[in-house]
């Protein structure tokens, strides 16, 4: 099996062992008996002889006084009783090395001071019940040796045991986290900081679930293009491994291109390119199959010379026959109007054709755009190779009218768009409006890509995964959809 890895077993167990810790620790903490703790810690120990010599009538022996505080804690989590001290006369003993003792007094205990039975270095404290949290302090003045010499508490308790402690808060402030959620914290750090170094050091990822590596060509449709360039771009960052170059030359061309590259390879296999095209291809490519991707829909723009932003139908004919040669006829400004055109290879021209014209546009009169090469034709008319050439040409060239894909977001200044009957480009309103202009993308394949491929990869994610958002962006609606598969569907 493929996930059998000496990095997946190592992951798995890591995982597991985190998991059984955690069980463990809940197990070991509400099932085994907890054992029964005295804390202890000083919490003064200074020297004080200077100080205190006055107050016993200047006896030279205080000279090296010092003075200590200790709390004395029940710091487990089972309460102390008088008959959990394993002796008769007392409970704890308090032992202070080198030092002997003047004074001792107890604060914030259930006893008094009297209680307290000083002899030489030693302190017998009574038996004392104490609650998990229960604390009591003593106050020692001694005499003899220095401050920080050794001070032990010790006590045989039933159950449990004395021992040191240590704080890093105020007295009275309990710890935030019992040792058991410290103990499981760490072992859970651990599991995370091993599966992540797994994850880190590996140098053979397999790329995510449905992507592939390879490279491939996307070529056709520049209508099309700004979507291809961002989806092959987010999929190359969704899928490291694999190069998607988009290289368009228009709809009719992208087709020519993959019907040449597929005879050309024969039963070598597919080529791993793929042809977008704003609509049908043409008859006479058995072996190119077509997938749906988006609805698109494209618009008239017109130089900002021009105010007018409605066209009838016929009058966008009219217009297109060299019926119409000057905006004044339709209440415009006195400008000879001047159509720049997509070329041959273009599916934003063929489109307009079938879908606005009904009829192919008049032959080329002119190379600048500007003026007529040929002098009996009706209106002036040229052809450029891309969108942005059609676009920039429309905004220099006062009384332009052009056509171009729906781009969403800005468009060159000195141009607009132009509504036909009343009805403006709208994704929202597709499948209601009767807005002519609008088309399916198709992507065609030689043959039908094999499973696995980096070309079925990149045509599921355009069409129907991570690419949707993006075809949806540039103002297409993907076929995917609940509205794109009835309008797709329809064809």
């Amino acid at each position: 099996m493929d996930w059998v890895s000496p990095e997946n077993v190592i992951a798995v167990v890591t995982a597991l062992l985190g998991v059984v810790v955690t069980f463990a620790v809940l197990v070991i903490e509400r099932r085994v008996p907890r054992r029964k703790r005295v804390g202890y810690r000083v919490q003064l120990d200074t020297p004080v002889g200077d100080r205190v010599t006055r107050l016993f009538n200047g006896r030279d022996d205080m000279t090296d006084a010092t003075l200590v505080l200790l709390r004395i804690e029940n710091d487990g989590g089972v309460s102390i009783g008088r008959e959990d001290y394993n002796q008769e006369s007392h409970g704890l003993t308090v032992r202070f090395t080198h030092r002997r003792i003047e004074v001792a007094a107890a604060s914030q205990a259930p006893f008094g001071s009297d209680d307290l039975v000083a002899d030489g270095s030693e302190i017998k404290i009574p038996k004392v019940a104490l609650n998990p949290g229960d604390f009591f302090k003593v106050l020692v003045l001694l005499t003899g040796g220095e401050a920080g010499d050794e001070i032990t508490v010790t006590g045989p308790i039933r159950d449990g045991g004395v021992h040191v402690n240590h704080s890093a808060t105020f007295d009275d402030k309990p710890p935030t986290f019992s040792r058991a959620a410290r103990r499981v914290t760490i072992a859970l750090t651990a599991c995370v900081i091993t599966l992540a170094a797994i994850i880190v050091i590996r140098d053979d990822v397999p790329p995510p679930i449905g992507c592939a590596r390879g490279t491939l060509v996307v070529t056709g449709s520049t209508a099309f293009e700004p979507v291809l360039k961002d989806v092959a771009k987010q999929y190359e960052h969704d899928c490291p491994g694999a190069t998607v170059t988009v290289d368009a030359h228009g709809s009719a061309a992208g087709i020519r291109r993959l019907a040449e590259q597929g005879g050309q390879q024969g039963k070598d296999g597919a080529p791993e390119l793929v042809a977008l095209s704003d609509g049908p291809k043409p008859d006479g490519y058995p072996q190119l199959k077509d997938s749906p991707v988006a609805v698109s829909l494209f618009t008239l723009v017109v130089n900002d010379r021009v105010p007018l932003d409605d066209l009838t139908l016929e009058n966008i004919r009219a217009l297109y026959r060299g019926d119409i040669t000057n905006w004044r006829t339709l209440g415009g400004p006195d400008l000879p109007v001047r159509l720049v055109s997509r070329d041959a290879n273009s599916g934003t021209r063929e489109v307009f054709q079938r879908r606005v014209l009904g009829r192919n546009e008049p032959a080329n009169s002119s190379r600048n755009c500007s003026a007529k090469d040929d002098p009996e034709a009706l209106v002036i008319r040229c052809e450029l190779d891309r969108t942005d050439q059609v676009l920039s040409t429309v905004t220099a060239l006062p009384g332009a009218l052009g056509y171009t894909e729906l781009r969403n977001g800005s468009h060159p200044k000195g141009l607009h768009r132009m509504a036909v009957d009343g009805r403006r480009p709208d994704v929202a309103e597709l499948g209601s409006s009767p807005y002519p202009y609008r088309e399916i993308e198709y992507a065609y394949t030689w043959e039908l890509p094999k499973p696995g491929s980096l070309t079925s990869s990149f045509l599921t994610y355009l069409g129907r995964g991570g690419g949707q958002d993006v075809v949806l962006g540039h103002g297409h609606l993907p076929c995917a959809t609940p509205k794109g598969l009835r309008i797709c569907g329809a064809g």
